[in-house]
């Protein structure tokens, strides 16, 4: 969930590196961020930092988003830094629960991404022992239980000790200001090493690293990792030495960056047209794969959490009329409850932009202790949903960092899409519709299109609620609107099979209430026409998506007929008018409030 970056190796910016390494890495969490470092030069200081004059370590801590902050002080030679950028969990927001956290002599710095289930009573052991805690977070447990185990033992020995104790799903990072090491370790939750020409890096995804370097080392689970001089990779809890294997990506730095564009949400919804051309062009035969292991499978589940449950609902949708197979889908957290008839035939296609939802991973545990199956859709190379799989598909979309999901939505999407042709023979008639959406995404881009939806944005910024509706697939294309609109513009905006209206929903409809109503020349479009008929003669303003006019529209977003591909081109409509309605009052599209990219932990 947090952004966790450090530093080790030879050069004396440590500090200019991790800081710039927490800025690509804020999407993961943004209420507050801290630096921890050991300075070269002694005559060195930060205000308004925890420090004093025994100190191996100083940090700074700051309320709020890093956005151009620069430290305090321009003159920090260090080679050993870490640095963190919260999303609260344990503790308020304040200076004092913002990480990195320190054991009493200052000497061993933690940041942490996780929850740690059993650090009250752990707390309550190194309380009787004298140590003091200066916050309400579960991490600041991890210096002082380091600082007990180095009384008897060697920094590795105390940190793999002392992560062996810690309960629930937890990534750690440790520095030691006397030993000039770094070690992190993990369970659950995500962390990457990165092998450059500076020395070493470790950060929370490899978006923070392929500045410096793309020689990759993912961390599995139950593992630990020496950062130094060299580097030493061990297993846990038995501290067994392993060997290493570092991986070359083919990132880009450039597409980490938002380039000529205000914010990354609107650069990722650009990109979408490229990302739909690549997987219609490159993907036939991942594509013919899956298909086999579909038709082998007695029972096919697909399982995603937010946007990704919304594509799954969606290839549920794709499956059933293109391939005329029964494909169950639910959102991943409920599927521990559903998956009490699983075996080892079953199949489980599990959706997830960062590979580490933890909400889905828990399920797909499961699901492997009954010997099911399981094929990753990710975005992420080496995460853990990745590594879970028996398959796996990568989206190919590249770094996504704007909060609310957009082109990993749109890739997910296609990939089922043509997959769902695959199993029904014709998935040359993917690679057409695919292309067809694409094209119908640049037009939807154009300067013309876009002025009519700030237009429109303009127009429903005052409204307090707005409706979205759509029946087949355009019900998925409903929910996932409604989710990207509220998500970063915090408009209430609800997502509605438009046949669910009359069962209650419509009764919150008045006089102007704006519906955002999704009519594709398919077999639902003289339905929803209704449907549209019954909110407009109650007073509300239609605003209508699909290639046909209807009368009953007070105004219209031409989108040509891309048959069943059609879904993909009406939701970036909606990404699009979310993006606007974000800016038009006055917030942060990349950052909403109160998210993170990651849904690490429970």
């Amino acid at each position: 969930m947090c952004g966790i970056f450090g530093y080790v190796g030879k050069q004396q910016n440590a500090a200019e590196f991790v800081l710039s390494g927490l800025k690509l890495l804020e999407y993961r969490g943004y209420d507050s961020w801290g630096i921890a470092l050991k300075i070269s030069n002694s005559k060195s200081q930060i205000s308004n930092s925890r420090q004093n004059r025994d100190s191996k370590f100083i940090t700074e801590k700051h309320i709020g988003k890093i956005g151009n902050a620069q430290l305090s002080s321009n003159d920090l030679r260090s080679n050993l830094a870490i640095g963190h950028t919260r999303w609260a969990t344990h503790g308020g927001v304040i200076v004092e629960n913002a990480h990195p956290h320190l054991d009493c002599k200052k000497e061993i710095a933690v940041i942490h991404n996780g929850i740690i289930e059993n650090y009250a009573r752990i707390k309550e052991g190194l309380l009787k022992k004298g140590h003091k805690f200066v916050s309400e977070t579960d991490t600041e447990i991890i210096p002082h239980l380091i600082e007990e185990f180095l009384k008897k033992e060697g920094f590795a020995s105390a940190v793999r000790d002392a992560f062996n104790q810690l309960k629930g799903l937890n990534a750690i990072v440790v520095a030691n200001s006397l030993s000039r090491q770094i070690i992190a370790a993990k369970t659950g939750s995500p962390l990457v090493i990165g092998k450059g020409n500076e020395g070493f890096f470790v950060a929370s995804d490899a978006t923070g690293i392929i500045k410096h370097t793309r020689k990759l080392l993912f961390l599995k689970d139950r593992e630990m990792v020496i950062l130094g001089d060299d580097v030493e990779l061990l297993t846990l809890p038995s501290g067994k030495k392993k060997i290493l294997r570092f991986e070359q990506i083919d990132w880009k730095i450039e597409d980490v960056e938002k380039g000529k564009f205000d914010h990354f949400m609107l650069k990722e919804i650009y990109e979408q047209p490229k990302v739909v051309r690549n997987i219609a062009e490159n993907y036939t035969s991942q594509i013919k794969e899956l298909k086999k292991l579909i038709d082998k499978a007695k029972g096919t589940f697909l399982i995603g959490a937010g946007t990704a449950f919304h594509a799954c609902l969606a290839g549920s949708y794709f499956f059933s009329k293109i391939a005329n197979i029964h494909i169950n889908t639910t959102v991943a957290s409920e599927f521990n409850y559903l998956e009490d008839f699983l075996n080892s035939k079953s199949l489980i296609i599990a959706l997830s932009q960062s590979g580490e939802t933890i909400d889905v991973i828990e399920p797909l545990n499961h699901a492997k202790e009954k010997g099911s199956k399981i094929i990753a859709i990710t975005n992420a190379l080496g995460s853990t949903i990745y590594r879970m799989a028996d398959y796996k598909l990568l989206l190919g979309a590249g770094p996504e960092k704007a909060v609310a999901s957009t082109k990993a939505y749109i890739a997910k999407v296609a990939l089922l899409l043509m997959l769902s042709y695959a199993v029904a023979g014709k998935v040359n008639r993917a690679k057409k519709l695919l292309l067809d959406a694409s094209r119908e995404i640049d037009i939807l881009l154009s300067k013309k299109n876009i002025l009519k939806i700030k237009k429109i944005a303009s127009i429903i910024n005052s409204s307090e609620h707005l409706y979205t509706i759509g029946r087949g697939t355009s019900f998925s294309t409903a929910l996932e609107s409604a989710l990207k609109i509220k998500e970063v513009s915090y408009l209430h905006t609800e997502g509605l099979a438009g046949g669910e209206l009359k069962h209650g929903p419509i009764a919150l409809i008045s006089k102007g209430t704006p519906c955002v109503v999704f009519a594709p020349q398919d077999e639902t479009f003289d339905a929803i026409i209704s449907n549209a008929t019954e909110i407009k003669s109650r007073g509300g303003l239609i605003i209508g998506v699909g290639p046909k006019k209807s009368p009953i529209f007070d105004y219209w977003i031409k989108i040509k007929d891309v048959s069943e591909a059609q879904i993909i081109p009406h939701v970036v409509f909606a990404q699009i008018l979310a993006y606007y309605l974000s800016v038009e009052r006055g917030h942060d599209p990349d950052k909403p409030r109160n998210l993170a990219k990651s849904v690490t932990v429970k």
